[in-house]
């Protein structure tokens, strides 16, 4: 059976920004980096310490997100902290804005979200 999650991929619209966002900002170190030219995109594999890993990719003319973050489909991506305001912190320091941080009811753990370059819907959920 299923014994967790492998990777999640994510389409960007400027691989650059978004590359750096998610090494230099989130803290994820490459593992492997792919220029494909038949299909004029990157593929570029992203882990953090746990092997959780990200596959980030560039298509080009690929189209928006049709809207955030209420739409059918994967709602949004959440990364487990230990600390929630060093993390807030942290992403302040790089420009990136968090929402108003809430608690959720029916676990009493505090959460916040933001977004990556292209407005993805992220998530800090405090362990």
């Amino acid at each position: 059976m299923l014994s967790g999650i492998h990777h999640v991929a994510i389409i960007c619209s400027d691989y650059p920004t978004s590359k750096r966002f998610y090494t230099d900002v989130l803290g994820f170190s490459v593992i492997d980096e792919n220029y494909r030219e038949a299909r004029d995109s990157y593929k570029c594999d992203l882990g953090l310490p746990d092997g959780t890993q990200i596959e980030l990719f560039s298509f080009p003319g690929a189209p928006a997100r049709p809207s955030r973050p209420e739409a059918q489909g994967l709602r949004h991506l959440a990364f487990r902290v230990a600390d929630l305001d060093a993390v807030i912190a942290h992403l302040a320091s790089h420009e990136v804005e968090c929402e108003p941080v809430r608690t959720d009811p029916y676990t009493g753990r505090r959460f916040t979200f933001f977004s990556d370059p292209d407005d993805l819907p992220l998530e800090l959920y405090e362990r």
